[in-house]
């Protein structure tokens, strides 16, 4: 199966580093989602309403997506509904996506507009 080249930005490592210590499996979960679900969703259509276009974001050269359903090992109990949220650029006529953040929700409501603007503003 053809798979869609995944590039984690500097703030996206970043953020990945502070996120793990709460989240000790989330390299493995993100491997998981990219495969499962990152994939399926932009080769085939294969929409699980998890990851929805952010609209509203002033962006208009690049696709800028929200996933709002994210598994993770660590976080039992919770299933998609884990409260972890990524920020992603999706390149279509390169086949490629620039993860650009990611967060818990618990400890933020809203996506860095600002980080999206500068980015691909």
């Amino acid at each position: 199966m053809k798979k869609i080249r995944v590039e984690q930005l500097p703030e996206f490592k970043s953020d990945i580093k502070k996120l793990l210590r709460k989240v000790k499996t989330l390299e493995e979960d993100l491997q998981t989602f990219i495969n499962y679900q990152l994939n399926p969703f932009h080769l085939m259509g294969q929409n699980n309403k998890g990851i929805k276009r952010i609209s509203d974001s002033g962006i208009t050269e690049t696709e800028i997506y929200k996933v709002r359903k994210f598994t993770s090992k660590s976080l039992k109990g919770k299933g998609v509904q884990s409260g972890l949220r990524i920020i992603y650029a999706y390149f279509g006529r390169e086949g490629r996506i620039e993860l650009v953040e990611i967060y818990f929700k618990g400890d933020k409501d809203l996506e860095n507009r600002s980080r999206i603007r500068k980015l691909y503003g």
